[in-house]
């Protein structure tokens, strides 16, 4: 049985003989602890041979590709000894890393869908013309205590290969070596509230989107589908698929508890157990029970307590915590300080048990005791003010309307339109829909619509390559290519796709657009529009089409008119 030697020069050439020699790899790369190969003859691989390696965690084969994954300590023994097979975006994560400091300057990196997110210990030591010059960066960012540097859709990859080259620990703080440090300080630098805030609401939510906004388009499909009656909400098709579309975002505490921890550094099933709490059938069905008392009754703050903890009154709103965002956030964030502390002072040699313990039985009390009373009055307090704002007579979805589709981009640049999400996600817990968002749908039109014109207008080529893919990235709701590789660069395009967003948010302000789930991005959000169990319909998803229509053509037709190429330098 073949085995990986010690020094090989290449960990690739070391598998030619049971891939069928070097003549058959078409291409081969790699991604982390993955190797992709493109064989020209799939039937002269060994794939058993390859599977029975003590460095092989797991092979598949299909189509002529074949995927092999190492074991964690095979990669990194390789990855120490220089034996891996370089990544394609290698070099790329080189040049970042230097110029952004250094390794020694890193605190911690992130990814979004198009970003890498850096914590720096000093910012000035970065060299942002470098970097935006450099092939394969799009802007260079620094927002919200972040040194943001935009990739665009490869940004997967590249997080990948800056992980490797730089051998850090992903989205936590590292030191020189790459080691993950608990504790660590960011340069003596005192973050801002609102800094703090949009890291918080980022670093938790963030990586529950992709799935979130899947489900979303799910429920949104299932929606247009039981309306045309091509699917009965009563059919078991439609049924088995509503159980991740709305289970997702019913059990969101859970999900929310284990990013949470993550983003606090506590145990993630501590945090898991917090949202399971929240969630419990016992405990959401007693809102349902006889009614013992009242607080805030007659106001948009009114809830009920069903049972008592001690004596104590458990207050709980209506429809109770499930699908709910800002309490288990601040449950958690409580949690992991005592978590933290009880660490210290209990014994190694019943820590194991005790500490879930011990935080369990303070912090499940706690939170329906106080976090959730607290965290829902505040959220209801958010919700009234938006209410109130749209529900001025005649202007009051105008306005809000406008400042939303006119901000929306310029919030998204600086990462604080995250502090929005959450008022959705609010909405679609306490209203079963949201109206405060629905604005900014058109916004992500208005983009591509302002680098279509001026790619019908521009004579420069260069410009064109960038726009065509930009264009059609944007019309699937992905827009920083086109926010920071066309459109911003040039500055009054920008303010055009503002225009547009503005006169078509405004629109659908005033029309009370809803939203009935998390979409998809672009086109693939359409269907949250659509209201299946109520007596709307189609009305909202109208709605948002004549207001994304109308932001495109006024973005298009200013860019058409005013767009000029800028003269060439000489």
């Amino acid at each position: 049985m073949p085995t990986i030697p010690e020094q090989p020069a290449d960990l690739l050439s070391l598998l030619h003989p049971l891939l069928g020699g070097a003549d058959n790899i078409a291409a081969a790369n790699r991604r982390g602890h993955r190797l992709s190969i493109t064989l020209k003859d799939e039937s002269l691989a060994d794939t058993d041979a390859l599977a029975a390696l003590p460095a092989v965690a797991k092979v598949s084969l299909e189509n002529g590709r074949l995927k092999l994954e190492l074991t964690e300590e095979a990669y990194q023994t390789n990855q120490k000894e220089n034996r891996l097979m370089a990544s394609k975006y290698d070099g790329l994560a080189r040049i970042i890393i230097q110029n952004v400091g250094g390794k020694s300057n890193v605190i911690s990196v992130a990814h979004c869908i198009t970003r890498l997110r850096f914590k720096l210990k000093d910012e000035s030591k970065a060299n942002k013309e470098v970097l935006e010059s450099t092939d394969g960066v799009i802007k260079v960012m620094q927002s919200g205590g972040q040194y943001q540097v935009v990739i665009g859709n490869q940004v997967n990859d590249v997080y990948d290969a800056v992980l490797e080259v730089g051998h850090f620990a992903g989205a936590g703080e590292v030191d020189e070596d790459g080691n993950a440090v608990e504790g660590g300080d960011e340069g003596g630098k005192s973050k801002s509230p609102v800094s703090v805030l949009i890291d918080v609401i980022s670093g938790v939510i963030q990586p529950t989107l992709g799935v979130l906004a899947a489900t979303g388009i799910i429920k949104g499909l299932l929606a247009l589908f039981d309306f045309l009656g091509w699917i009965p909400s009563t059919s078991g098709t439609y049924q088995v698929w509503y159980a991740v579309a709305d289970g997702f975002f019913y059990f969101l505490p859970i999900i929310l508890g284990y990013t949470a921890a993550k983003k606090f550094k506590m145990n993630e099933f501590i945090g898991m157990a917090l949202g399971i709490a929240l969630c419990y059938p016992n405990m959401v069905n007693i809102t349902s029970g006889e009614v013992l008392g009242t607080v805030f009754a007659g106001t948009a703050f009114e809830m009920s307590y069903y049972t008592t903890f001690f004596g104590i009154p458990v207050i709980m709103p209506s429809s109770g915590y499930t699908s709910s965002v800002v309490p288990i956030i601040i449950a958690v964030v409580l949690a992991a300080k005592l978590e933290k502390w009880l660490k210290k002072v209990i014994p190694d040699v019943i820590k194991l048990f005790i500490v879930p313990f011990v935080t369990l039985v303070i912090m499940v009390p706690l939170t329906y005791l106080v976090i959730g009373p607290i965290a829902s009055i505040l959220c209801n307090v958010l919700t009234v003010i938006f209410s109130a704002v749209y529900g001025l007579p005649v202007v009051g979805g105008i306005i809000a309307g406008l400042l939303i589709g006119a901000f929306w981009q310029v919030l998204a640049i600086f990462g604080l339109h995250w502090s929005l999400v959450p008022l959705g996600l609010i909405n679609y817990a306490t209203l079963g829909y949201d109206f405060i968002l629905s604005p900014y749908f058109c916004v992500s039109f208005a983009q591509p619509f302002v680098v279509l014109a001026m790619i019908f207008k521009t004579k420069d080529e260069k410009l064109k390559k960038i726009a065509i893919p930009a264009f059609i990235s944007g019309i699937f709701g992905v827009t920083e290519p086109a926010i920071y590789g066309v459109t911003l660069p040039k500055k009054k395009p920008f303010i055009y796709s503002c225009i547009g967003g503005a006169v078509g948010g405004a629109f659908i302000g005033m029309m009370g657009a809803r939203s009935y789930s998390m979409g998809g991005l672009g086109l693939f959000g359409l269907p949250s529009y659509i209201d299946v169990t109520g007596t709307t319909g189609l009305q909202s998803l109208i709605y948002v089409v004549i207001g994304t229509i109308i932001a495109s053509v006024v973005a298009f037709a200013l860019t058409w008119v005013l767009y000029r190429d800028e003269p060439a330098n000489k």
